[in-house]
């Protein structure tokens, strides 16, 4: 099989333009939030001055996460002085004081965890590669959700093996990006303890999935942490055993693309984001194992599969669009230097 399309100007333009439209989108909006009493109503954009878009608040900040990426990748397209423009109205220090003051409240200390935690890293870790002030400014936000992760994983016994937001194999693999952009080597330290603890004996994965409503794989996604983990021949030796039958395409459930039967029911549309996220860890798992190694062959055959399931599905209906464009990003951008 061919190689899937790789990321154009073109195509992260139109991933841009998609973000550019949902990011100050102010409804619908699904809150997450724990009311204490009636002071705590009140609009999305007054709870969060800067991710009030997008329909939830994660999706708002991986929407930034997907501006920042394509202005780094293409900063001489026209679309990057409108991320540009975007970023000085958002990241101003009183608006990223706004955040953080919901953060300090009590009934918020199980907002976005770790979901949300794990991508407001990721989007720190881009804008500390990306030339400009929007890392400085953005920094004290990222620090809380840093020493969230820091007072949360000590307490955190068991991993959570799903493939929706609750994934800590997920949240893991993002704020590894941020401990390693940011120079957090206490955290970063803490991260991969983590993982190994919770996945390092892992074998023979059955794969039961997927469920109705995962846009994360609960296998691959295991394996991708691990990747950013052990080193080379010991994740080769890891994943070997992990997925033993990898080269023969089995368990053939993690080789199937996920058929979405109503784009327009959110939790539905989930499984686009599904097909879209095993593309970009069946492309990191495949560019990890030896070139000669008949897995590495049947994961990048996956993961074109998966893409050209949902690639095509990225704009339409709001229920996928306020997101997938992120995820159709991180797998065409899989295997790209950091």
């Amino acid at each position: 099989m061919s190689s899937p399309s790789p990321l154009t100007p073109e195509i992260a333009a139109g991933f841009a333009r998609i973000a550019l439209g949902h990011v100050t989108r102010p409804w619908p909006y699904k809150l997450d939030q724990v009311l204490t009493g009636e002071g705590d109503l009140a609009e999305p954009r007054r709870l969060h001055p800067i991710f009030f878009g997008s329909f939830d608040w994660h999706s708002c900040v991986h929407g930034y996460w997907l501006l920042a990426a394509v202005r780094r990748r293409f900063p001489d397209h026209p679309v990057a002085a409108e991320i540009d423009a975007r970023f000085a109205e958002a990241f101003t220090e009183a608006a990223v004081e706004g955040e953080r003051a919901f953060l300090r409240r009590p009934s918020a200390r199980g907002f976005e965890r770790p979901y949300g935690w794990a991508w407001l890293l990721k989007l720190q870790a881009e804008l500390i590669a990306l030339d400009g002030p929007w890392a400085a400014r953005l920094a004290p936000l990222a620090a809380d959700f840093a020493d969230r992760f820091r007072n949360h994983l000590p307490l955190a016994t068991y991993p959570v093996r799903t493939g929706v937001h609750s994934s800590t194999a997920f949240a893991l693999a993002l704020a590894l990006d941020y401990a390693e952009a940011s120079g957090d080597a206490s955290l970063g330290d803490l991260l991969r303890a983590k993982a190994l603890s919770w996945y390092a004996l892992d074998r023979d994965c059955q794969a039961w999935e997927p469920s109705g409503e995962d846009f994360l794989s609960p296998a691959l996604m295991e394996a991708e942490c691990l990747r950013r983990v052990l080193p080379g021949n010991e994740f080769r030796t890891w994943f070997a055993g992990f997925l033993p039958r990898a080269a023969g395409g089995e368990p053939a459930s993690l080789f199937t693309p996920a058929s979405v039967s109503d784009r327009s029911d959110g939790k539905i549309a989930h499984l686009d984001g599904l097909n879209l996220s095993r593309a970009w860890c069946w492309r990191n798992i495949a560019a990890a194992l030896d070139t000669g190694d008949p897995a590495a062959a049947a994961a990048r055959a996956a993961a074109e599969a998966h893409l050209a399931a949902s690639l095509p599905h990225v704009a339409g209906d709001y229920m996928g669009e306020h997101w997938l464009a992120s995820f159709a990003l991180l797998a065409l951008t899989a295997g790209d230097p950091p």
